[in-house]
């Protein structure tokens, strides 16, 4: 008998499992952690901040579909999404905590430019369920990318103790889950035109938002107007090794009509990773 082709496309060899993990961070969230960088801290805080609501986010857009999957395999990896992303829900809420109490910022107030963005989405009658699933997927995307790129050390210099570890789990699980919700929205009928749409859209009212957040860090932190500051972001918006460039290439291989996450293959980068992070989770 020959065997229904999956809708999971997620490679054989790559296993989505939740890792039980606990990181010391109260002397890192102290300091401007990235690179001894006040733009780079505030960006990665900004993002860190961003995490628990929107993870719940996307677990909430694929679960209002999952009864529809059939696929054992796809379901075997929602579970393993979900799993994942709760877990860095969890981190993610401790690391803004300690973050906030170190350095005095207004945790709910930062955390409230995204909540009124993914609450204003849900209200909206014209917003479908399949587009919130859409800019699911145009996220993880996004997450994948900043993943793939912060693994091969072409973010920051250094990655060194519990907040890099931090960081690099995330980044690799990232990768490990990174066409869970694609499958999904193809799976359920989603479609080339919609996807791409929700894409520019998410990725402009992303960006926004976690500028928006950093430069309201960086407001507090009496940075905002310095020399080096400007530098800073301006390499980031703009140079060739700055932020956006870095991930401009993926960004629009993703609006191939033929394109998958899989397409880049990490698995080498994802082994590389697992290994190297092995004594850091057994010690979790």
């Amino acid at each position: 008998m020959t065997a229904l082709p999956t809708k999971s496309k997620t490679p054989e060899g790559v296993s989505i499992n939740a890792r039980n993990v606990n990181f010391k961070l109260e002397r890192a969230l102290a300091t401007d952690w990235a690179d001894n960088d006040a733009v780079l801290t505030a960006i990665f805080n900004a993002m860190s901040i961003s995490f628990p609501s929107g993870e719940k986010n996307f677990i909430d857009s694929i679960r209002a579909y999952e009864k529809s999957i059939t696929d054992e395999k796809l379901l075997k990896d929602i579970k393993g999404f979900y799993k994942q992303e709760g877990i860095h829900s969890r981190e993610h809420r401790k690391y803004n905590k300690i973050l906030c109490e170190q350095r005095g910022y207004n945790l709910e107030k930062l955390e409230n430019i995204y909540l009124r963005r993914i609450e204003k989405g849900k209200k909206d009658p014209r917003v479908t369920n399949k587009m919130l699933l859409a800019s699911t997927v145009a996220v993880e995307h996004f997450t994948a990318s900043f993943g793939e790129t912060f693994l091969e050390g072409r973010i920051l210099k250094n990655i060194e103790g519990p907040i890099g570890d931090l960081w690099c789990w995330h980044a690799l699980e990232e990768l490990e889950h990174k066409s869970v919700a694609f499958d999904v929205y193809n799976a359920v009928g989603g479609q080339y035109k919609m996807r791409k749409t929700i894409m520019r859209i998410s990725m402009v009212m992303l960006i926004k938002d976690f500028l928006t957040v950093a430069i309201k860090i960086l407001h507090h932190d009496k940075q905002l107007w310095k020399w080096r500051t400007f530098k800073s972001l301006t390499k980031l918006l703009f140079f060739k090794d700055g932020f956006l460039r870095l991930h401009a290439a993926a960004y629009k291989d993703f609006f191939r009509e033929d394109f998958h996450p899989w397409d880049s293959d990490n698995r080498v980068l994802l082994q590389y990773w697992q290994e190297k992070l092995e004594p850091v989770m057994a010690a979790a």
